[in-house]
């Protein structure tokens, strides 16, 4: 019979409303389902310790000294005040190895513990982070000329990535949702790297639980509404169709953030929901005719799959994880380039027979997608890690010249 280890779970996000947060959930679900020893330590409104069966939650409140991160997420500069409990719990649960998700404020204490207890650290990728510190300085500075714009926003990426591959060479073990990923940690960090990818429950997310059948083209688009999602361009998206003489079509935009109120006022043809949970979020994605998936610094995007498995074949970039999902000209279309990505959506709201070969095929694709299978891998990886547990002293000069930089 297997053994499983102990593992601590630091993540940086949990309640919100992001891949993150849904991926830490369902691991959390896996590892209750199976009954294996779990720690979940993540950001809560109040310090305290829930166990339920083989889960045990160490819940970190949020101090008001930090900065914003999204419209539901902050990173606190206070965090460290947590770190002596956050020991101590870990300790207690005799955690074999520590899980972090980045380079947050709770997974710099998860980072911390791991050195301290001399326990494997296991780091996963799921942000692009420089890529949206790009995007996001070339939005704060858009009064700027172009090409200085573009020489800032490239620097501030360029330097942020350098910065991140140095916090990841923390790591005993590295895992990371897509392939060109893997490659990139693998040669950059020159760690072990595992594909990490994502599932999807099949039941929820299903074609029938469409409810309306009016005749309108439903376009969708499920995410944040943030300058790295590159939202802006559905507003390109319906001008190409309005210039097309196409009327007969809605936007159903499914979500929040800052770019929402410039979509309102740049989208003639759309239905804003906000953000949606349950059974509304389920007959959203059934109801949709296209899902369009225009960002270019997604890591992999679990939206996709929520899509496919509710029967919608997808448009999504060149760029970024959401590629992986998608056979060109089956389940849906990778675009390389905008005009591209104009003409693959004309082509399928033209074309109803073939959005009904591709969404049974999306279906079909979203079907073998299980979450079980993606954490029995992730445990495999962490027995390969195990079999060689501790640090070397070459890595151990290493986190303790990174944590004695950080505090000083």
């Amino acid at each position: 019979m297997r053994t499983y280890p102990r593992v601590a779970f630091f993540t940086d996000s949990y309640h919100e409303t992001n891949g993150v947060a849904h991926t830490s959930r369902r691991f959390e679900d896996f590892a209750r389902q199976e009954k294996l020893p779990f720690l979940c330590v993540r950001a809560a409104t109040s310090t305290d310790v829930e166990r339920s069966g083989s889960i045990t939650a160490l819940n970190l409140n949020r101090s008001r000294l930090g900065f914003g991160l999204e419209h539901d997420m902050r990173f606190d500069f206070l965090m460290w005040r947590h770190l002596q409990l956050a020991r101590q719990i870990t300790g207690d649960f005799q955690a074999d190895l520590i899980h972090i998700t980045g380079p947050s404020d709770i997974c710099q204490l998860g980072a911390r513990i791991a050195f301290l207890l001399r326990i494997p650290l296991a780091i996963s990728w799921h942000t692009n982070l420089h890529e949206y510190a790009g995007k996001r300085l070339d939005k704060l500075f858009r009064f700027l000329p172009i090409r200085r714009r573009q020489a800032l926003s490239g620097w501030g990426e360029a330097n942020s990535l350098k910065a991140i591959l140095k916090f990841y060479r923390l790591g005993r073990l590295l895992f990371a949702p897509n392939e060109e990923l893997v490659d990139l940690l693998r040669q950059e960090v020159d760690r072990p790297t595992y594909l990490m990818r994502r599932g999807v429950n099949t039941e929820i997310f299903n074609p029938r639980h469409r409810t309306i059948t009016d005749g309108l083209t439903r376009i969708g688009y499920v995410g944040r509404l943030s300058a790295e999602k590159n939202v802006r361009f559905l507003a390109e998206l319906e001008q190409t169709l309005l210039d097309a003489g196409k009327r007969d079509f809605r936007f159903v935009i499914v979500g929040d953030g800052s770019e929402r109120t410039w979509l309102e006022n740049h989208l003639r043809f759309a239905e804003f929901t906000g953000i949606l949970h349950g059974k509304s979020l389920s007959r959203a994605y059934a109801n949709m005719d296209v899902f369009v998936f225009p960002s270019k610094t997604d890591t992999f995007g679990n939206v996709i799959l929520e899509a496919q498995a509710s029967g919608v074949p997808v448009i999504v970039t060149a760029e970024g994880g959401p590629k992986f999902l998608v056979n060109q000209n089956t389940n849906g279309f990778i675009a390389r380039e905008e005009q591209a990505f104009k003409n693959f959506l004309l082509h399928l709201l033209s074309a109803p027979h073939l959005r009904e070969q591709m969404s049974a095929a999306a279906r079909q694709f979203a079907c073998c997608a299980s979450w079980n299978k993606v954490f029995e891998t992730v445990y495999d990886a962490y027995d390969l890690c195990l079999q060689h547990r501790g640090y070397t002293k070459a890595q151990k000069q290493m986190v303790a010249a990174h944590f004695n930089s950080a505090r000083n």
